[in-house]
C-alpha cells in the first residue's frame, strides 16, 4: 500500500511540475490562415526569401516581413536551423533511455536537468509521467560510443537511480514539422 501511495506522490508531483511549465510556457497565440500558410512554407523550406513566401502566400512583401517578425517575437517560430542527417556526421545509433531519480523534489529534477543539458550526446530530454522520470535520446557512432556516454556521463547525473537503455534498428519517421491543420 505504501509503494502504491509513493507512486502516486510522484506521479502528482511530476503533473504538478509538468503543468506548471506547461502553463507558462504554452500560452496559444492565435493564427490566422495566412499565418499558417506561412508556418507551412517555411517548416517545408526555411531558407526560403521574403519575396517568395511573400509570393507563395499572396501578400506584399512588406505584409509578409511583418507578420514573420510578429511569429519570430511571439515565440511561435522558436529558431531557424540547418538540420544535419547523424548517420552522414558518424552518429548514426539512436538510443532512447527512460531515466529514474532517487526523488522528485524540485531540486533534485533541477540539478538534473541543469547537469543533462551539458551532455552533448544528448539530443532530447523528456520529463514523463509513468515508470520513468525522463526520457533522453543519445546520439552515437555505435554501442561501444554509447558505452562511453553511459558510463561517463549518464551514470553519473546527479540523482539517477535507474537506466533502461533502447537501441533504435532504423527510423520509420523524423520529422520537424508541426501539424497545423489542428489549430
Amino acid at each position: 500500500m505504501f509503494a502504491s501511495f509513493a507512486h502516486q506522490a510522484h506521479s502528482h508531483a511530476l503533473f504538478l511540475r509538468f503543468h506548471n511549465r506547461y502553463r507558462d510556457n504554452h500560452c496559444m497565440t492565435e493564427l490566422d490562415a495566412v499565418d499558417i500558410a506561412m508556418l507551412e512554407v517555411l517548416q517545408s523550406d526555411g531558407r526560403v526569401t521574403n519575396a517568395e513566401l511573400a509570393e507563395r502566400v499572396s501578400l506584399s512583401q512588406s505584409a509578409c516581413l511583418r507578420r514573420l517578425r510578429r511569429l519570430e517575437q511571439s515565440g511561435v517560430i522558436d529558431r531557424y536551423v540547418a538540420m544535419v542527417h547523424p548517420g552522414k556526421v558518424g552518429l548514426p545509433t539512436s538510443v532512447f533511455v527512460e531515466i529514474s531519480l532517487a526523488s522528485q523534489r524540485e531540486e533534485v529534477l533541477d540539478e538534473f536537468e541543469a547537469a543533462i543539458m551539458q551532455t552533448p550526446e544528448v539530443m532530447e530530454c523528456h520529463l514523463m509521467a509513468g515508470d520513468g522520470d525522463y526520457l533522453v535520446k543519445v546520439q552515437c557512432a555505435d554501442v561501444a560510443d554509447y558505452e562511453r556516454v553511459h558510463r561517463q556521463y549518464l551514470a553519473v547525473l546527479p540523482g539517477v537511480t535507474r537506466l533502461k537503455t533502447s537501441f533504435s534498428l532504423r527510423t520509420v519517421l523524423s520529422t520537424t514539422a508541426v501539424d497545423l491543420t489542428r489549430t
